[in-house]
């Protein structure tokens, strides 16, 4: 069915105006004024905003973790991420060193199938280089458009690579258009400090933030912006939490380096003291990299205004912590490392940022949707709101207030990192290429409609176009 929305006030990365936007057979028809209405349902945003929907580059759903898996699998994970007025999300399939990277791909898509409320993605760990892998690199780059590769340079002995393979993946996705991202932690200095915790008993969760200091972020945060210069490639750094990761990043794209960062909402807002929390509730904030004394947080939202890091993912990973979490009683590296940012990543930005002075609502728009379509192959078919994109639309009220709270959210999860807190600002109605998934903070849509993305190779052209207004 044609849809028309009318009367609310559109912003996209670039621009912010009045105007109608038409949408018919899942597409943005045209944006513009007086617009042909004939047979087309009228939804009224009076008061509203209307934004391109949220694409969350940065999500674990499913995922096993630790001697279990997070509880927010395909189904759950995408309802709350709609509610937060996130339309897109780009999952992480973890491969197993000696099998096919096929088979991790298979593996995700039998986790997604008929599961997802709005549309997803994936991108591709390596954890080993050698020649099936530089076979199957440019082969899931073509066939399942998968365009993105995350090496991780932590946990010892579970995920972490070797700077040989972190190299090579970058020089091979340089020669196939592909983006290499980083967990950027120096894996084997936190493997002594938390045996060296451990052997002088000190087990609580404040431990965990203690042996993987900033120091350890830095330091592989700037080892790897170093080999993505020496390989003429480009990175993306997930999850920076700290000044030290921060001043590496704003070096080496000061030497021409191409390295983009994304920050989450809970480093933004939360600090370490919450890993203090008494009866082992601080288990509730563990989370790699660990939370950072507070300071931290001005040198991450000065980033975010200067462009010096460019995007917001949750590093959704959630995770009970009454059956989960607990499994690290009495010893911190047991604890399942996640936490559930997948439904509050949108609004928290906006109160926090927007309402507060932070950033600009346009800088708002870039960083939670427009710049992560540009990144990872998706623009402008996602992302922006122009004749032709796909019509994934967040008609957002500025001014609604809400408290963030486990009782009232809808991840599966038993508890929220947010609780109790007051924000401004929530989607309303969500749209997932024309259809409702939200409506009147309602869901409407079933499990299954999302659809699987193939996504285009890294571009260089990542500045938006002119925003075109049809009169």
């Amino acid at each position: 069915m044609r849809k028309i929305i009318k009367n609310g006030t559109i912003v996209t990365a670039t621009d912010t105006f009045k105007a109608e936007i038409l949408i018919e057979n899942e597409k943005i028809k045209a944006v513009g004024t007086d617009l042909p209405s004939e047979g087309a349902e009228v939804i009224d945003a009076n008061g509203c905003y209307v934004f391109p929907g949220g694409i969350d580059p940065h999500t674990h759903l499913e995922m096993p973790f630790g001697g279990t898996v997070t509880k927010d699998d395909f189904e759950t994970g995408t309802i709350a991420a709609a509610f937060g007025g996130t339309t897109t999300i780009i999952d992480f399939c973890l491969t197993d060193k000696g099998k096919p990277l096929k088979d991790a791909i298979k593996t995700w898509h039998a986790k997604s199938k008929d599961k997802a409320v709005i549309d997803y993605s994936f991108h591709l760990m390596i954890s080993e280089i050698n020649e099936n892998v530089l076979k199957e690199i440019p082969k899931v780059i073509e066939e399942d458009g998968i365009t993105s590769f995350k090496v991780f340079m932590a946990y010892k002995n579970v995920f972490q690579a070797d700077d040989e393979t972190l190299f090579h993946t970058l020089v091979t996705a340089k020669e196939h258009g592909a983006l290499v991202m980083v967990h950027a932690e120096n894996g084997d200095v936190i493997d002594y400090l938390c045996k060296k915790a451990l052997e002088e008993g000190k087990t609580d969760p404040i431990y965990h933030a203690l042996t993987r200091p900033p120091e350890v972020e830095g330091e592989a945060t700037g080892r790897a912006c170093m080999l993505t210069g020496l390989a003429n490639a480009r990175l993306y750094v997930v999850h920076v939490s700290c000044a030290q990761a921060v001043g590496k990043i704003i070096e080496a794209r000061n030497n021409g380096i191409q390295v983009y960062g994304e920050t989450c909402p809970q480093y933004l807002l939360l600090d370490q003291s919450a890993l203090e929390k008494p009866d082992f509730e601080g288990a509730k904030y563990v989370w790699s990299p660990p939370l950072r004394e507070k300071w931290h947080q001005d040198v991450l939202w000065n980033a975010l205004k200067n462009g010096q890091l460019q995007t917001l993912g949750s590093d959704q990973c959630s995770f009970d912590f009454k059956g989960q979490k607990d499994l690290g009683k009495g010893d911190f590296t047991k604890i399942p490392n996640g936490g559930p940012f997948i439904e509050d990543r949108v609004s928290v930005l906006f109160s926090e940022g927007v309402k507060k002075g932070r950033i600009t609502l346009n800088q708002f728009v870039d960083i939670v949707s427009t710049k992560n379509a540009k990144l990872f192959g998706l623009f402008p078919q996602k992302g922006t709101i122009a004749a032709g994109s796909d019509a994934d639309l967040v008609i957002f009220d500025p001014n609604a207030r809400r408290t963030i709270s486990a009782k009232t959210h809808h991840m599966a999860v038993d508890y929220n990192a947010f609780e109790g807190m007051e924000i401004t600002g929530e989607p309303i109605s969500v749209l997932s290429r024309g259809e409702f998934v939200i409506r009147d903070k309602k869901l409407v849509a079933e499990p299954g409609r999302g659809r699987y993305l193939k996504r285009a190779k890294f571009s260089q052209e990542i500045e938006a176009p002119k925003q075109v207004v049809t009169k």
